[in-house]
């Protein structure tokens, strides 16, 4: 599953007078982000109109639902959404504490690539995507713990299982750019020295240059 995140200036958040609601954009269209990829108007209507299972509503993609999404729509500008955080759930205050604050970095959209063709920014034109979630997201500054998190498990990674997990879950490559990554930075490895030994500290290095 892919991820794609709004800061916090764009997602035009509202809170109602009472209650855990609140309304904003998980996703805008036409800007080209950091990867080069565009989403295009009409790319979530098929999965908001056909998808059996709701789309659940989480904190920093982890498993486990804070509340629930009561409306999922585009308009002109984008994907436009309203939620209620489920009151009493210990993750959901956590989160609404952050979105009165402003302390987090906006809403991060969790979905799958239906339709996607490729541009002139390096990127793709996504237009069509399965949603499968949208969460709260937490800001720069909180992400320095997960970061740590991150360096710590590049040092103990020793195998290309653990490193394609690695970029999956920490780096928000999909499993097939993770697998190919990896092969790379492998088949670069044998090319320098023949040695496979040197594969762990190959892929490692290849981490720290992208900052994961």
């Amino acid at each position: 599953m892919e991820h794609k995140n709004l800061q916090i200036e764009a997602v035009n958040l509202k809170f109602a007078e009472e209650g855990r609601k609140f309304s904003g954009y998980a996703s805008v269209f036409g800007g080209v982000d950091s990867y080069g990829d565009t989403i295009m108007p009409g790319a979530y209507k098929q999965t908001i109109g056909n998808r059996e299972r709701p789309i659940q509503m989480r904190f920093n993609h982890l498993p486990g639902v804070i509340g629930k999404w009561t409306r999922i729509e585009e308009d002109e500008k984008g994907l436009i959404v309203e939620g209620e955080l489920t009151p009493g759930h210990s993750k959901a205050e956590d989160a609404y504490a952050l979105l009165k604050h402003g302390a987090i970095s906006g809403l991060s959209i969790g979905y799958r690539p239906v339709k996607a063709v490729e541009n002139q920014h390096g990127g793709v034109d996504l237009h069509e995507i399965d949603l499968v979630e949208i969460s709260v997201v937490e800001s720069p500054a909180d992400m320095a713990a997960q970061i740590s998190d991150v360096k710590s498990a590049i040092e103990q990674a020793e195998t290309r299982k653990e490193f394609e997990e690695l970029l999956r879950n920490a780096g928000g490559f999909s499993r097939a750019d993770a697998k190919a990554l990896v092969s790379r930075i492998k088949s670069l490895g044998h090319r320098n020295d023949g040695d496979p030994d040197n594969d762990s500290a190959d892929m490692a290095s290849i981490f720290q240059q992208l900052k994961l």
